[in-house]
């Protein structure tokens, strides 16, 4: 992965309370899941190891692996009842390559893939870390060309609403920042 749009999960990044909120949406949105009671084996979280990696080995009772290889030029191996990427395609100078790559990892039928990530915002809100955001309507297109369907889509905030009133660029958060999830199956 890239190392100028890669983000450094170390303490501060694990106690910003955005990265709380978000993973429990996240996992809110991985609940109404029907993966979450199939006896799943193997799971796959690309990029690093998270609390919320933690969380999902629980709910999924099943181990889950983290990627080290480079998501935008390298080949995953192994197989996989679930693969999740959260926050992780921003990052990627080829997100199409990683998701071709999760279709060949991703056990049939019945296999999932669940994929968060920012909705596109005007650039003066964009985060320096990413290479690219998305609309709803790209994220649909990167989706289907990678073979994919979308099976059930979310959209959630990621700060507390007073968050929005201490200033006019978090102001302006409160219509643009969002985070969209998707839950996916191969076609």
């Amino acid at each position: 992965m890239n190392e100028s749009c890669r983000t450094v999960i170390d303490e501060s990044y694990l106690g910003e309370e955005a990265h709380k909120i978000r993973w429990k949406k996240t996992l809110d949105f991985l609940k109404g899941s029907s993966a979450t009671s199939k006896g799943l084996k193997r799971g796959l979280d690309l990029g690093c190891r998270t609390p919320l990696t933690d969380s999902m080995e629980r709910l999924f009772s099943c181990p889950f692996d983290n990627t080290s290889v480079d998501l935008d030029t390298g080949d995953l191996e192994g197989s996989y009842d679930i693969v999740t990427a959260f926050e992780v395609l921003e990052h990627l100078f080829n997100p199409l390559h990683a998701m071709l790559e999760v279709g060949k990892v991703l056990m049939r039928p019945g296999g999932r893939f669940f994929v968060s990530m920012p909705l596109l915002k005007p650039q003066c809100l964009a985060s320096p870390g990413h290479f690219h955001e998305m609309s709803r309507r790209s994220a649909t297109l990167l989706f289907h060309r990678a073979g994919f369907s979308v099976e059930r889509k979310r959209e959630f905030r990621i700060r507390e609403p007073l968050f929005y009133l201490t200033g006019v660029k978090p102001l302006m958060r409160a219509f643009y920042e969002k985070v969209q999830i998707y839950e996916l199956f191969l076609l």
